[in-house]
């Protein structure tokens, strides 16, 4: 009797299992709902519905090459979007550039964006704030004092009233502290990379409208009022580097899908 109704359970799971949705059809489902994540401009989402069809449901020949054929789709469509992108942003680079001079010496590894403004000829009789960028769109923070004392200052503070931003402390033997002198006057140049300025280009372009201080702090404190030109430069310098950086990042995406691309098989 046991084995007569084992018998009969297999069977009728058999039949059953058969009356069930096949593979091609629950994959069928799956791409429809990848179709409808990308109604809803859900890229990302609707692409992993596609790749997971053909793990899922392997016997689904019909709707795996349909799912590959509607990935390649989505990609190309992507890279499209993207070289529009990478096109509309270079466009913006010359315009950011002409307020600037293009310079390399033999101990930069990369070219550096100088203001036009903020020269060494313009600048080398003045205590002031400068802002440089690379050709990569990394931009550093540059205090710079001339006079007849050491500051051996270590940091920067910019402000007005209540408002104030400070970089990072950059300590005297550090290699982005530097000192020199001739005759009567003292030269320090302190830079802040790599984030070291803590906001500081930000907030002076945040606030150009105001009447900015600054004061270089060591063992001596010293002010200055920022010229409307330096708070022009760091905004315009934060632009040029927000262009650079921008265009760094999409050449890598349009690799990234051409890659993609490329593995569709």
């Amino acid at each position: 009797m046991n084995k007569y109704f084992t018998l009969f359970v297999s069977i009728f799971f058999l039949i059953f299992q058969g009356c069930g949705p096949s593979d091609e059809e629950l994959a069928r489902k799956k791409l429809d709902r990848a179709r409808m994540l990308l109604q809803q401009n859900d890229t990302a989402n609707a692409l992993l519905q596609i790749d997971s069809i053909a793990g899922v449901y392997p016997k689904a020949q019909y709707s795996i090459n349909a799912a590959k054929n509607l990935k390649k789709e989505i990609l190309w469509e992507m890279l499209q979007q993207k070289g529009t992108e990478l096109d509309s942003t270079n466009a913006q680079i010359p315009l950011l550039e002409k307020n600037f001079n293009r310079e390399k010496t033999e101990y930069d590894r990369y070219a550096l964006y100088i203001h036009k403004r903020q020269t060494f000829d313009r600048s080398w009789k003045r205590s002031y704030i400068q802002v440089v960028v690379n050709e990569k769109g990394d931009i550093s923070l540059i205090s710079n004092y001339n006079g007849t004392e050491w500051l051996n200052h270590v940091a920067l503070r910019v402000y007005d009233k209540d408002l104030s931003a400070r970089t990072d402390t950059v300590k005297l033997d550090e290699p982005d502290s530097h000192r020199s002198d001739f005759l009567d006057s003292k030269w320090e140049k302190v830079t802040f990379r790599n984030g070291r300025d803590n906001g500081v280009i930000q907030f002076i372009a945040d606030n150009a409208n105001l009447k900015l201080k600054a004061v270089f702090m060591g063992k001596q404190y010293y002010y200055i009022v920022l010229e409307d030109y330096d708070k022009k430069a760091a905004a315009e310098a934060l632009a040029l580097s927000g262009a650079l950086k921008k265009c760094i990042e999409i050449e890598n995406e349009i690799k990234q899908l051409q890659a993609k691309l490329n593995q569709v098989n």
